[in-house]
Order: structure tokens, then C-alpha cells, then sequence
């Protein structure tokens, strides 16, 4: 048996009553300003971001760019210099009854 998935006002509903038991088991709610959780003794918290190693050189590839670009033009431009296939279309009658095959270009 699936589990059925909670809404979105049946998570609040539950973390509102989590913060309210807390509440009357005497706990409190500290206020903090925007930002300063991510701070650690008043800078920010560099040593997982991986600014420790140095700006590495990039490879300039505007020679392999160049050659996609050319070749997807180029298939355009064969696709379109294709013939056109013969399609089959059907002929009907006076009656909306179909009589027969007919191969159009």
C-alpha cells in the first residue's frame, strides 16, 4: 500500500504544533538577522565553497564551436535540397466512401 503524500497545510499544520510543544516545554525562540546563520565568527563560512585552490585557465574551444555551427547549417542546407517523397492520398466518391489510392508529388 502507497503512502499517501502530505500537503503543504498538513506540513505547517504539524510544524506549527512542533514550535508550540516547544514553546510550552519552556523552550525559546532566538531571533537572528538575515545572513548571520551562515556567518561563523563573523565571516562567512569559505573552507567547503572551494575558494582555497586558485583560479584555474579555461581551454578556449571557439574552434570546435565553430565547426558545430558549420556543420549544423550545412545539414539544413542538404536537408532542404532533398526531393520530395510522393505522398498517397485517397480519392473519394460522391458519398464520402473511399474508391481508391493515388500516389501525388
Amino acid at each position: 500500500m502507497i503512502k499517501p503524500k502530505t500537503t503543504k497545510r498538513e506540513t505547517r499544520k504539524e510544524l506549527e504544533s512542533l514550535v508550540d510543544q516547544f514553546i510550552k516545554k519552556n523552550g525559546s525562540i532566538q531571533q537572528v538577522d538575515m545572513g548571520e546563520s551562515g556567518l561563523i565568527d563573523g565571516k562567512y563560512n569559505t573552507s567547503h565553497v572551494g575558494f582555497s585552490e586558485p583560479k584555474q585557465d579555461r581551454t578556449p574551444l571557439n574552434h570546435v564551436v565553430a565547426a558545430i555551427h558549420q556543420r549544423k547549417h550545412s545539414k539544413t542546407a542538404v536537408q532542404t535540397a532533398k526531393p520530395k517523397k510522393p505522398k498517397k492520398k485517397v480519392v473519394y466518391d460522391d458519398f464520402g466512401e473511399p474508391l481508391r489510392w493515388v500516389w501525388e508529388e
